[in-house]
């Protein structure tokens, strides 16, 4: 990381830089870091009585001491990434919206407030994709009182890292009380190359349109939710062109019903296809078959003309992640939800 000019260190950002992607260099507070330096790169959210606050790509917000600066300078975006689809950080955004639609919406001038009983916090919490029409401070007193309406936490789902994305609104819901409870990736990839994953497992894949042509199996493998309420079939089976993938498995002594091997979920969107809801019995895992579910729902969403692939995973979700970046996966940009304080 360059900061010299002439041989000198130098601090070549203001205030005025807020809002820009910067790199600075400071002093180690405390004795023990006497003369070290720590650099940091982010976006700067903030230049206030004599601290800056720098956000960075994961949504963690660095606080500095403008007293410990010994240099900084604006810094292009990060590079672009040398695979997967063109896509905006907005384009995306839409498309992930409309894969996991809530029962029950409104705007809030250019924000979003969703519902949906409280299943995943991607269909129940406000999207800030723009204006809200208000000041800050007052939309978030609305969204609290729209959500404590229905009797659900007051969830906002902020992105950072990429392009267009909401490092400004990250660290303002920071100093207002508001932490990140979950941080996720989206991550893109070309669809073709996947529809040919899946080897010998790829034939045991069964796609279905609904959840009842899936069979009762496929929600009790799923298990991201207390109880199968209405609003998880519906979130479920909404969207442009929702299909279901099913890999048999063995019978549940229990109930007498076979519960699958293997799910997913994939929701084709014009060019676009959302990955999600794969899962793998525990004792089959390690055997292909995720691979093989996506592979089959690759397929599917080629034949319909999608061409690019997206998926959300979370970021302690390590295996995942190893299996996605095989199959062609990399990173776009991350999103996180933030609830307020004492909530």
């Amino acid at each position: 990381m360059e900061f010299l000019a002439q041989g000198r260190l130098e601090i070549r950002i203001t205030p005025a830089d807020v809002g820009k992607r910067v790199s600075v260099r400071r002093l180690n507070d405390g004795p023990e870091g006497s003369g070290r330096f720590t650099d940091t790169v982010g976006v700067l959210t903030s230049w206030d009585d004599g601290h800056l606050l720098i956000t960075r790509r994961t949504g963690e917000s660095v606080r500095i001491c403008e007293a410990t600066l010994v240099a900084g300078k604006v810094v292009p975006p990060a590079p672009a990434r040398r695979r997967g689809p063109a896509a905006s950080y907005r384009e995306l955004a839409e498309v992930a919206a409309r894969a996991w639609q809530p029962v029950e919406s409104e705007p809030l001038g250019e924000w979003l407030l969703r519902a949906a009983g409280g299943f995943t916090r991607r269909a129940n919490s406000v999207l800030p994709a723009g204006d809200p029409g208000m000041p800050l401070d007052g939309a978030l007193s609305a969204v609290r009182e729209w959500y404590g309406a229905r009797g659900l936490t007051p969830y906002a789902q902020v992105a950072t890292g990429g392009k267009g994305t909401q490092e400004e609104l990250s660290a303002a819901l920071e100093q207002r009380g508001w932490r990140r409870e979950v941080t996720a990736g989206l991550w893109t990839g070309a669809l073709g190359p996947l529809g040919d994953a899946g080897g010998a497992a790829a034939g045991a894949v069964r796609l279905s349109r609904s959840l009842d042509e899936a069979g009762a199996g496929w929600l009790r493998r799923y298990e991201r939710f207390r109880e199968p309420r209405p609003e998880v079939r519906r979130v479920l089976e909404a969207g442009p062109s929702v299909w279901f993938a099913t890999v048999p498995g063995d019978l549940d002594e229990a109930t007498g019903d076979a519960v699958p091997a293997a799910i997913g979920r994939c929701v084709v969107d014009g060019r676009w296809a959302g990955f999600m809801a794969v899962e793998v019995a525990p004792e089959r895992r390690r055997q292909g078959l995720a691979s093989a579910v996506m592979g089959a729902l690759a397929r599917r969403a080629l034949e319909e003309g999608a061409s690019a692939a997206w998926l959300q995973v979370e970021e302690e979700n390590t295996g995942a992640r190893a299996l996605y970046e095989r199959l062609g996966f990399t990173r776009h940009h991350e999103y996180h939800h933030y609830r307020p304080g004492g909530v």
